[in-house]
Parts: C-alpha cells; structure tokens; sequence
C-alpha cells in the first residue's frame, strides 16, 4: 500500500485504470459501430448548456431540476448546468444548426457524461457515461420500433440474452388531460397516504408518482387509472402498431401500464430495457436503457414541430452487467461497401423491411430503412443521396417472397428470393 493520498475522488464517481479502460474503448467502438449500422451520425454536445434548457424541457418540478442538478454561476452571472440528461442538448444542437431544415429524419448518436447529483449507489454514480440515439422528424411507429432494435440488437450482440423490453403508452396533448384529471381527482382522494414528494408532485405532473420508490405511495398505485385507459385514438393505433411490430421482429416484450419516465417531454411511447439475472444468481433484474417519444421538445425550443424518439443506455451499469455475465466485448467490426437502403411500399413490408435489415446489418451491411410512408421514388432519391444501394420489399414482393435488388449505379435490377438477399448483396460487395 502507497501513503494515503491527501485528495480523493468525489463521492459518486469512479477512476477508470488502464485495464478497465481497454475494455471500455472496446466496447465504445462496439456501439459507435452498431449505431452507424443503422444510419446514425455522431453528435457531440457541451457537457454543460444554459440552466432552463433543463429547467423548461425535463419540468421545473422533476426530481431532476428540483435535486439533482449540477448548477453554477459563470463569470458572466449566468446560470449554467452540468448535462444531467442528453436529449434536450441534442434537440437543442438540431435546431440551432439548421438540421431541421435538412432531409428528415435525422438520426444522431452520443456518447458522453452526464451528471446527477444522486445518492450513489451501485449502477447509479453522480458522473455516469451514456450512450443515447435520437430520431429527429419520424412520426411514424416505425420510428419507434428501429429505435428499440437499435437497443436490442446491441444487447444481443454484446451477448446478453435475458433483456425484455417494458412498453407502454402515456399518450398526447389531445388525450393527456383527461387523463391527468382522472389521475389528480384520484391521488388527491389519498390525502396524506402519499409521501411529501408525490403530494406536490400531483399539483404538477401526477405521472410522476408512479416513479416514486415510497412504499406507501406504490400501495396506491395497484387502483390507480391507467394511461393505456384514456388513449385518443391516434395515439391508441400507435401503440398498437408498436406493440405488433415487436411481437413481428421476435423482441420480448412485457406491456407495463404503470411505466413512465421522469421528464416531461415524452410523450406516447415510453419503453425500459430491464436485464433478468439468472434464477439464483446474485443481483437483481435492473433497468439497462430507457427511451420514448418526445414529439414536442423541438417546439417547446422555439423550433418547428417536430416529432422524436430515441433512448439512454448507461454504459457503466452495462459494464458491470457484462462482468457479471462474464462477456467479453465482441470485435467491434467495420462495415465494408455502400450502404443498403430497404425499401418498402407501406403495409405489412414496412415491418418485413425491418426484418431483413436487420439481417442486413448482422452480416455487416450499415443499412437505412425509411420511416416516413414516403413513396417508392422519394425513398430512391432518399437511396441515391446515400449512396446507396436499394432492396425493394414491396406487397407484391412480400407475397411472392422475392426482394428487388437494384444497383443505382448501374441501373441493374435482380428479382431474387427474401432469404438470399444477404447472400447476393455480399457477392455484389466482394466485386
């Protein structure tokens, strides 16, 4: 043992010796990969932003703004904070850069710290690292649903296998309020059963009290009305058309009426990542990533509206899952040739597309698939701009179980079967 240092780290944070820091590079690179397979670019923001950026878009009454922010004073007597999430800096660097004005969607990619004055405990430091993807102008449940794979596929890949995906919907402006009213008239009838917290939090958000940890408020929550309950019919097809398109893509899933999240920008979906440990084993299950819509953060930025959806994944709880687990971080790999851009005529091939893009991308293919219903010719020039070349899974294809392969260089275009497509496109890559 060395003398006793007169400085230690800060309570909630955690040094990374060179060992441990070879495996985390491995693994960085392992999802900076995974996510440029799936036609997401690099975004890096400041690790810290004006205070009400926080203060506006996550709800001035959050745990996080009221707790566990990080603010100070800089010399210019302005208020600043450490990043404490990574989403509103995102949505913040999309609109002030002009990619709202770019070809929609625009998928983005980060990695970085974030900083949440908590109280330490195992998965969950003061400094923590995450990595996030964000999908910027897609309103479609497509969206939601590459958002999820792009969370699933990684999990699976880095080799954990006992992941279900918790999924649930607490809706829109249209229908939001009805049910808020529901869920005020119901807790307020509890009275004093509720924790200090969760009173004031009823006068706010009463969603919130599903997060809360007291033992007495979740008593309450087994009579309390249900979001999925109250859904506008839009927003009850969405979810519908999430739902079935996991049950189509083979992602577990568990339908979870009583999630939320903890900001207050999302809107309809909201979903969890949650590892299941092995039955005996030491650990309990515990949330991996979390995620949903957030269809009117840009606008509530002064932007246009703009729909979202995306999802944060902590690296350091991953970390220690995968020790856990005793996984070794896979080769990181590199995708080799242009890009496949699938392409579908609406229907039941959206999710087909899907489907073999994943394939696509599991036999190292960076492939795009379109989630805006845009028409065969706009998707091609969406292809074209990509370099890309196109796979053509269109209902008439879908029943014959044949794709269209066309190479926009050439113009060449072969009919061949839905599960040799990889098999063509690796001999037309190896040319």
């Amino acid at each position: 043992m060395g003398p006793t240092p007169d400085f230690k780290r800060p309570r909630g944070t955690q040094d990374i010796l060179p060992d441990e820091a070879a495996k985390w590079r491995a693994l960085e690179l392992v999802m900076a990969r995974h996510a440029e397979s799936f036609g997401f670019g690099e975004i890096r923001t400041p690790i810290f932003e004006e205070t009400e950026l926080y203060t506006r878009t996550s709800g001035a009454s959050s745990d996080i703004v009221r707790k566990e922010m990080y603010t100070f004073l800089d010399r210019g007597g302005r208020s600043m904070t450490l990043r404490p999430e990574g989403t509103a800096g995102v949505a913040r660097a999309y609109l002030e850069n002009g990619l709202a004005s770019a070809p929609q969607p625009v998928k983005l990619w980060y990695l970085g710290p974030l900083f949440r004055y908590d109280r330490p405990q195992a998965g969950r430091l003061r400094q923590h690292t995450q990595f996030g993807v964000e999908v910027f102008g897609a309103a479609s449940p497509l969206a939601d649903l590459e958002v999820v794979l792009v969370a699933h596929d990684l999990l699976a890949r880095l080799g954990l296998e006992r992941v279900v995906f918790r999924l649930n919907s607490i809706g829109c402006p249209a229908c939001r309020p009805a049910y808020r009213e529901r869920l005020v008239a119901y807790f307020g009838a509890a009275g004093d059963r509720l924790c200090p917290d969760c009173r004031e939090r009823v006068g706010h958000n009463p969603l919130r009290v599903f997060d809360c940890k007291s033992e007495d408020c979740r008593a309450l929550l087994d009579g309390a009305p249900l979001s999925v309950e109250s859904l506008c019919p839009e927003c009850e097809a969405h979810h519908l058309r999430v739902g079935e398109g996991l049950a189509a893509l083979g992602v577990p899933r568990e339908d979870d009426p009583r999630l939320v999240r903890g900001l207050d920008y999302y809107t309809r979906t909201v979903f969890e990542a949650v590892y299941q440990p092995p039955e005996g084993a030491a650990g309990a299950q515990h949330v991996l990533c979390g995620g949903g819509r957030y269809d009117g953060l840009v606008e509530e930025l002064g932007g246009p509206p703009t729909p979202g959806v995306g999802f944060g994944l902590g690296v350091d709880r991953l970390v220690a899952t995968l020790e856990r687990e005793g996984l070794a971080v896979p080769p990181a790999g590199e995708p080799e040739g242009p890009p496949v851009f699938v392409a579908t005529t609406g229907g039941p091939s959206e999710v087909e597309g899907l489907a073999l893009a994943r394939r696509l991308r599991g036999a190292g293919f960076r492939v795009v698939t379109d989630l805006l219903g845009r028409s065969l010719k706009a998707q091609f020039r969406a292809a074209d701009r990509a370099g890309a070349r196109v796979v053509l899974v269109g209902e008439d294809e879908l029943a014959r179980r044949v794709a269209a392969v066309r190479d926009l260089d050439s113009g060449v275009q072969t009919e061949v079967p839905v599960d040799r497509v990889v098999e063509v496109l690796a001999e037309w890559r190896r040319r």
